[in-house]
C-alpha cells in the first residue's frame, strides 16, 4: 500500500510517499481502507517542535470501509463505514490507504454522512468532549436536569469558537444545555454564531476588535450576580491566555487548553488542565469508547455536525500542501481533507 510519511530536519517539511505492507490489526484494533484522511494543526506543529522528524505518517483522523478485525472485535465487521481518532506518533495512521484504528476510539458513520463530512470529526470531537467533561468536570448531556448535576450559572467561555474543536465544543454545550456560551472568533464568526442560541444568552465576540474590546463583551455576556468559572481555550496563544485569565473567576476559575504549558505568569489562582486527546488511548480509554459511540449517535440524530471541510486535491500527494497551509493559517473555520481511495 502507499503511504505519506512526513520528515524535517534541518529544513523546510517534506513529505514523501512509500509502498509499505498493509498492517495487521491486533486483538482490539481495526483495519480499515482508508476513503477519506483529515488533517489537523498538530500533523505540522510535530515536526516542527522536533529538531528532526524522520518520517512519520502523522495523520490521525480515519474515515473508511473496515477491511479487517482483531479477533476481540465484536461490534464493527468487514464493509462499515467508521470513523476512527488514530494513537498518535504511532505507526499506521491515516496518511495511507489502510489504517489501523482501536476499537474504543472508532464509531459507525450514519449513512447520510459523507467520508469528507466523517473526516472532520474524531480527534476534535473527542478533544471537545475531553476538556468539557473530563477536565472541567462539566455535567454530560445525558444527565438532563437532575438536581445534582449542577450547571454553572455564569456559562462556559469558548475562544476559538469556529476552530475545530471549539466549534465541536459549542455544540455539545448546546446538547447539554449549558448556557450561556459565550464565544470568541475571528474569521469564522458567522459559522461561530450559527451554532449559537441568542434566546439562551450565547454571543460570540470578534477577536479582531482588539483585547479590551474581547474581555469587556466577555464580561457583559456573563449573568449578572454571577461569575465565570469555565473555559476552554481552543487556540492556547499568548493573546487568548491574556484574555482568558482576565475573564475567569480568580478563586474558583478553570480552563482546559489544547497545549501542555501555559506561561508561568498567568493563571496562578486558577486550575489549568490540558485536555489531551492523547489520553483516550490511555487513561481515558472507557471515555473515549462511551463518547466515539454518543458522537455516532449525535451524528445520526443531527444535533452533531460535521466541521465544514475543503478538498485538498491529489490524495496522498497534497498531504504537504495541506500541511503547509495549515502552517500559513489558510484555514479558517473549515478542516482541510484528502481522498485516499475511490469507494
Amino acid at each position: 500500500m502507499k503511504e505519506a510519511l512526513v520528515f524535517r530536519k534541518n529544513g523546510p517539511m517534506e513529505v514523501k510517499i512509500h509502498t509499505v505492507p498493509i498492517p495487521k490489526p491486533g486483538p482490539d484494533e481495526i483495519l480499515i481502507k482508508v476513503v477519506v484522511s483529515g488533517t489537523n494543526p498538530k500533523d505540522w506543529k510535530f515536526p516542527d517542535w522536533m529538531d528532526a522528524f524522520d518520517g512519520k505518517n502523522t495523520g490521525d483522523d480515519i474515515a473508511g470501509y473496515v477491511h479487517k478485525v482483531g479477533k476481540n472485535v465484536s461490534e464493527f465487521r468487514v464493509g462499515d463505514r467508521v470513523a476512527a481518532f488514530h494513537d498518535y506518533m504511532t505507526p499506521h495512521g491515516s496518511f495511507a490507504e489502510y489504517a489501523i484504528g482501536k476499537v474504543h476510539a472508532t464509531f459507525h458513520i450514519p449513512p447520510h454522512i459523507s467520508f469528507e463530512a466523517a473526516a472532520t470529526v474524531p480527534l476534535a470531537a473527542l478533544t471537545a468532549s475531553i476538556a468539557l467533561f473530563a477536565r472541567l468536570g462539566l455535567p454530560e448531556p445525558w444527565l438532563g436536569n437532575k438536581s445534582w448535576a449542577t450547571k454553572p450559572a455564569g456559562g462556559v467561555h469558548v475562544y476559538g469558537a469556529a476552530t475545530a474543536v471549539g466549534s465541536f465544543a459549542i455544540k455539545l454545550l448546546q446538547k447539554a444545555d449549558i448556557h450561556p456560551i459565550i464565544g470568541v472568533a475571528g474569521r469564522g464568526i458567522d459559522y461561530a454564531r450559527s451554532l449559537m442560541n441568542s434566546e439562551k444568552g450565547d454571543v460570540v465576540i470578534d477577536y479582531r476588535d482588539g483585547e479590551s474590546a474581547i474581555v469587556q463583551g466577555i464580561r457583559d455576556a456573563i449573568p449578572a450576580g454571577e461569575s465565570l468559572q469555565y473555559a476552554l481555550d481552543a487556540v492556547s496563544e499568548a493573546s487568548s491566555f491574556q484574555v482568558v485569565e482576565k475573564v475567569l473567576d480568580q478563586t474558583s476559575g478553570a480552563v482546559s487548553l489544547v497545549t501542555p504549558e501555559a506561561p508561568e505568569h498567568l493563571f496562578s489562582t486558577i486550575r489549568v488542565e490540558f485536555s489531551n486527546v492523547g489520553s483516550s488511548h490511555a487513561d481515558d480509554k472507557d471515555f473515549a469508547y462511551v463518547w466515539s459511540r454518543m458522537i455516532s449517535r449525535g451524528l445520526s440524530e443531527g444535533w452533531l455536525k460535521p466541521h465544514p471541510h475543503e478538498v485538498t486535491p491529489g490524495g496522498l500527494e497534497g498531504v504537504e500542501t495541506a500541511l503547509n497551509d495549515l502552517k500559513a493559517g489558510k484555514a479558517s473555520g473549515v478542516k482541510y481533507v484528502l481522498r485516499v481511495t475511490e469507494e
